[in-house]
């Protein structure tokens, strides 16, 4: 999985007031936890942080707090209900020898048989959460829809890949093929 790098500085925990003060010199208030440690807060910079947040993309970032650095993952955004700007982040520690549990994008291939009689192909899910060590955590998710057929489903159930556990529940439609009112007439026809 792709790494990318940010940089912040320690911060003391404050009350609104110093909170709101942060968020004025463009910075978002963040929050580190894992197991084992005491939670680390932290402000990065909001344009910073877009990269991460603002991509369909996962992965796994290198904090860089000053004199330590941290390997964690995107855990929770809360944003500004009108804005849309990052209002605090909480990241996750990871570690080598711990599976990550992470969301990664799923990308369709294949060209669908119920398509080429016909059909619409509809995805129904963009992402899929999966865990896995670090090691082996992909970029993405390739589904394959070339024999999938009209009226035919898959989800996430169906889906096997090498050192990766699906996390995401079982009867998570992924895409599907859906008769289109050309092919329903067709079909009274015969």
């Amino acid at each position: 999985m792709k790494h990318i790098e940010l940089t912040g500085q320690i911060r003391q925990v404050g009350n609104k007031a110093t909170v709101k003060s942060i968020r004025r010199e463009g910075l978002v208030p963040c929050n580190l936890y894992g197991q084992g440690m005491e939670n680390v807060l932290f402000t990065v910079s909001a344009k910073d942080l877009k990269s991460l947040t603002h991509t369909p993309n996962s992965y796994i970032v290198d904090l860089d707090l000053g004199e330590k650095k941290y390997t964690a993952v995107l855990h929770e955004v809360q944003y500004h209900p009108v804005t849309d700007e990052a209002l605090h982040v909480d990241f996750l520690l990871v570690t080598e020898d711990k599976p990550v549990v992470i969301n990664v994008p799923i990308i369709i291939t294949g060209h669908s048989e119920g398509v080429k009689l016909g059909g619409k192909l509809l995805v129904s899910s963009r992402k899929l959460r999966i865990s896995a060590y670090m090691d082996k955590l992909p970029d993405s998710v390739e589904v394959d829809t070339t024999s999938l057929q009209i009226g035919k489903q898959i989800v996430a159930g169906d889906l096997h890949y090498e050192g990766v556990t699906i996390v995401s529940p079982k009867g998570t439609i992924i895409c599907s093929v859906r008769p289109t009112r050309a092919t329903a007439q067709a079909a009274k026809e015969a």
